[in-house]
């Protein structure tokens, strides 16, 4: 086990690039956590970039109309050492299906929390328009990094909102004035297949789509499908690396949703990548333009230099980089066991 973390640690500072200089990029995750398992790694990699000192995680935002999501996302953070992290829910009625995945949360182990959590239900949670008010408020302006990975509705549901006893701006203002980049998993920017690809972060809530694509007042980034698609995480990795505790959340949930072998696409990691080392070269981007979304949720993309929205682009040779990327940070132990390979041999 101490090997494993060994090994984990000498990689991880080799392939990643150093944390940013000077203070952590203040940053939330706006979810849909517990549809796809990919949101799970993103987290775990959240949680590995702050370990590094390159962000620091303000929130979770659930777009997930489930309430056993929410306790999920305190399980997972508490795992990392940051159970204090603000959680907040929507009532949307989008995606209220049982999750694969987040019955984790009420796994038991001697009669306790196998992955123990304060927050039991999203039902104990506070709104996610609150909780994003809340963050963006706490912080410098043109600092914060959003990353939305899946639908658009609480964002969609923050430009909306009023002045209140958190801030007196409106959400347009306070996303101009608070927030540096959006760094979005959605949508399609090149034929899958040869077809037109209906992205299901879009679909499922296409209103919010084109309020966001529409009003948002800052850069967003998209992260299209066709990223995430071709960048797999390995199933070995799944296997292998993390085995340094006897129960992990992100493994276990990687086998409820779907047991290896299978390289699963790393959709909303790549928006995590990006949010975080935008400048790190792991994507090229477009040229500016401006993102819409059609009546039955097709993206598209018209170049101009008044736009505020570019997609990401990824050749062959920076896939091998960013596969390599999203495999060490997303399996990096937790602070708490960094002891582990402290331990080891020089």
């Amino acid at each position: 086990m101490r090997n494993i973390c060994a090994s984990l640690f000498a990689l991880l500072f080799i392939l990643v690039p150093a944390a940013n200089a000077g203070k952590p990029i203040p940053f939330i995750f706006d979810t849909d956590i517990g549809n796809d398992v990919d949101d799970v790694l993103a987290l775990g990699m959240i949680h590995s970039l702050q370990t590094r000192g390159a962000c620091e995680l303000l929130a979770v935002t659930i777009t997930k109309d489930h309430a056993q999501c929410a306790a999920f996302v305190d399980a997972v953070n508490t795992f990392y050492g940051r159970g204090d992290v603000p959680i907040g829910v929507c009532h949307s009625g989008v995606t209220t299906q049982q999750s694969k995945f987040t019955v984790l949360a009420a796994e038991k182990t001697g009669g306790a929390d196998r992955y123990p959590h304060d927050l039991r239900s999203g039902k104990q949670a506070p709104d996610a328009v609150a909780v994003l008010r809340r963050a963006l408020v706490s912080q410098d302006d043109g600092s914060v990094v959003i990353a939305q990975v899946g639908f658009s509705t609480n964002l969609a549901d923050l430009l909306q909102s009023s002045g209140d006893e958190i801030s007196p701006l409106a959400g347009v203002e306070l996303v101009q004035k608070k927030v540096r980049l959006l760094s979005v998993m959605a949508g399609a920017f090149a034929p899958i297949k040869g077809k037109d690809h209906y992205e299901y972060n879009v679909v499922k809530d296409i209103a919010a789509a084109q309020v966001l694509a529409k009003t948002w007042p800052t850069t967003i980034v998209y992260s299209g499908f066709e990223i995430g698609l071709a960048a797999t995480y390995p199933a070995a990795s799944v296997d292998r690396d993390y085995e340094y505790v006897t129960h992990h959340p992100l493994k276990q949930a990687y086998y409820l949703y779907n047991p290896p072998p299978h390289n699963r696409p790393t959709w909303d990691l790549t928006s995590v990548l990006y949010g975080v080392y935008p400048e790190a070269g792991y994507f090229d981007v477009s040229p500016t333009g401006t993102v819409t979304v059609g009546e039955k949720g097709l993206t598209g993309f018209a170049t101009g230099e008044n736009g505020r929205h570019h997609y990401l682009i990824m050749s062959d040779q920076q896939r091998v980089r960013v596969v390599e990327a999203l495999v060490q940070l997303s399996s990096q132990p937790p602070e708490t066991l960094r002891h582990l390979q402290a331990d080891q041999p020089r």
